[in-house]
């Protein structure tokens, strides 16, 4: 039952985060910790975002833009992986109401930052990849927050999905480096991130052709939505 719900969710997420380029974490975390614990859940989750985010690069591979990824991930993914070894000493209480307070936080900060024109070049993107990279190490997923950095950066539709997706890959790959190096990445865990990253790709290639056809600004608040309701549920989870 509890991987029936895992495949379903994983499927509408891959679908939607594959159209306005995150998400997937915001919708699937809570059913993991749910599922497995959130000790269990990060690296799963971690897993399954690198093929989530290899997906979207495949799907829009013509329109990345390197430069941009690369000036983001050059310090996004050493300091990703430095926000994973500080993860795996706190304890997991802790963990779940980070997780919860994040969600709900980036709201408010992705309101805040949508409401101002911001235009990023490489050494901008370079110096935001350091807290963006650490705390995408900790706390699962920075979608929220890397949305207006990519836009802020002038990419728009497949070339901010791709974009976004290569660079976030190289975070997420050296977050699941330290997972697996600090031994909290058995096989038994790889085959559930595994099998949950399998719809998020999935959702990716469903998701291509809703791209053009899309309100943002509605899917904006469906995304405020889901981060509320996924931030609820953890706090919730936390207190019982």
């Amino acid at each position: 039952m509890d991987y029936a719900l895992i495949l379903a969710v994983g499927l509408v997420a891959g679908t939607l985060s594959g159209i306005v380029g995150f998400g997937s974490s915001i919708m699937l975390m809570p059913v993991l910790v749910i599922a497995f614990g959130p000790l269990q859940a990060v690296p799963i989750m971690a897993i399954a975002a690198v093929m989530a985010n290899v997906s979207r690069v495949i799907v829009w591979w013509q329109v990345v833009d390197w430069r941009i990824c690369w000036a983001f991930a050059a310090t996004g993914a050493p300091f990703g992986a430095l926000g994973a070894a500080t993860l795996l000493s706190l304890p997991t209480r802790l963990i779940e109401v980070a997780l919860g307070m994040f969600f709900i936080g980036m709201i408010f900060v992705r309101r805040w930052m949508a409401a101002r024109a911001f235009r990023f070049g490489p050494l901008a993107l370079a110096l935001l990849g350091v807290p963006v990279g650490f705390l995408t190490g900790v706390v699962v997923s920075t979608g929220p927050l890397t949305v207006p950095i990519f836009l802020g950066a002038g990419l728009v539709k497949g070339a901010f999905i791709a974009t976004e997706a290569a660079s976030t890959l190289m975070v997420y790959l050296a977050k699941t480096a330290v997972f697996r190096g600090f031994g909290a990445l058995p096989w038994e865990i790889a085959l559930k991130g595994l099998i949950t990253g399998s719809t998020l790709m999935a959702g990716a290639f469903i998701a291509k052709r809703f791209v053009l056809r899309m309100d943002a600004a509605h899917f904006r608040l469906l995304m405020d939505a889901l981060m509320l309701a996924s931030g609820v549920t953890l706090l919730g989870a936390a207190l019982v």
